[in-house]
Order: C-alpha cells, then structure tokens, then sequence
C-alpha cells in the first residue's frame, strides 16, 4: 500500500545497520589508533569496549526510541558477547590460522556477528516482549516482538 509506514521492525533493522556501520567505523578508527601502540588482540579489546559503549546510547536513542537506563547500560554488554566472540575468534582465524594481515581482520570477521547482535540487542533493549499490533493484516493481527525479530531477519 503506498503511504504505509514501515513495520517497526523493519525500521529497527534499518536503524540498527547505520547505526552498525557508524559504529564499525568507530571501533576500527580505535583498533587503528591503538594497533600502533598495542598488539591486535588488545587493540581489539578496548576499541570494542569504547564503541559498545557508544552503539548504545546510538541504538537506545535511534533504534529502539528507549530510554537509556542504568539496568539497559549493564545488560548492553550481553547483546554483544556472541559478537564479541565471533569477532574476537574471526581475528584470530584471519591473523594468525589464516596469515592474513591484522588490518582488516576485524572488519571481515565483524560481519558474521551482526545478525546475533541485532537479536540479542533487541531483545535486551525491549525486555517488556510484549505482543505488538501488526500493521500488516495478512500477516496476522498479534505478533510476539522476539519471534518477529527472528522471521524478519530470516
């Protein structure tokens, strides 16, 4: 239907991958800076812990229209331990299994996390779950927020 607005949903992911790509370029403008100081695994430790911190005020603010609350802030981290795993385990395969460059290691590995973070974070970011209206009748009147997530990235 022209004039419809976009499912909340849709609008989240939208959100979140700018907001992703704000904050990508964030942590590698750290991870350069300290990789001239810092071996890469370190680099890639405090980089990450400072553009955490920032994608969520940025994805509090812009993704979920929520609050920032102090309980949020503390659970934030968990919505990127699988990322920070991923990341952290992709770096390795790329350096030092695969004798690739440190450079661009993070950014390659960085990509198979987004689809978890964005789950996760909504998750962590919306703890009410519950049912939402869907705008979208064909779909069905009553959607579960977690389980919408779920399908609209699949």
């Amino acid at each position: 239907m022209p004039g419809k607005s976009p499912r909340p949903v849709r609008r989240q992911i939208v959100t979140f991958a700018v907001i992703g790509v704000i904050n990508t370029a964030t942590y590698y403008g750290f991870y350069l800076l300290f990789l001239i100081f810092l071996p890469y695994l370190a680099a890639h430790v405090f980089a990450f812990l400072l553009s955490m911190t920032g994608s969520f005020f940025l994805n509090a603010r812009f993704t979920y229209r929520t609050r920032p609350t102090w309980r949020k802030f503390l659970l934030f981290p968990l919505t990127n331990a699988a990322n920070f795993l991923i990341t952290t385990a992709g770096v390795y395969m790329i350096v030092d299994v695969l004798h690739q460059g440190s450079r661009f290691a993070p950014l390659a590995a960085s990509l198979a996390a987004v689809p978890v973070t964005f789950v996760v974070s909504r998750w962590v970011m919306s703890p009410t779950r519950a049912a939402v209206t869907d705008p979208d009748p064909a779909a069905g009147a009553v959607r579960d927020t977690d389980r919408e997530a779920v399908r609209e990235i699949a």
